[in-house]
Formats: C-alpha cells, structure tokens, sequence
C-alpha cells in the first residue's frame, strides 16, 4: 500500500472511529479533557476506550512523519 492511500485511511478513521460520538463533543477530546483534569473516576475500561479511540490519531502522525522524513 501506498503512503498517500495509508494517509487517506488514517484521515478517514480519524474523522470517523477517532472522534465518534461526535455529540456533544468528539468522544477522543473529552477523554482528553478528563485525563488532563486528573482522571478522578476514570477506571479500566475508560483508559482502554481512550486507548482505541486514539490509535487512528497515532497512525496519522506516524503516516505524516514517514511522509515528511521521505520528502527530504
């Protein structure tokens, strides 16, 4: 596979598996949030969803840096 066709599947699941549920704010950023806040509350399974919702996001920035580390 191409590293322009991995960097469109990334975007995609990014914009789909990364930020769903998209009400009332992406699922990823008020995980995030709560994380930064202090985690009170936050068990396992909390960590294991912000684990799944994340990974999109971390095979993004891995396609983008092989992308821009290629370019030089």
């Amino acid at each position: 596979m191409k590293l322009k066709t991995r960097i469109l599947f990334a975007l995609i699941a990014c914009l789909t598996l990364g930020l769903a549920p998209f009400q009332p704010e992406p699922h990823i950023w008020g995980k995030m949030k709560w994380i930064a806040g202090g985690a009170k509350g936050m068990g396992f399974m909390d960590y294991w969803d912000t684990f799944l919702h994340g990974i999109p996001w971390l095979f993004l920035s891995y396609f983008l840096t092989l992308a821009l580390l290629r370019k030089k």
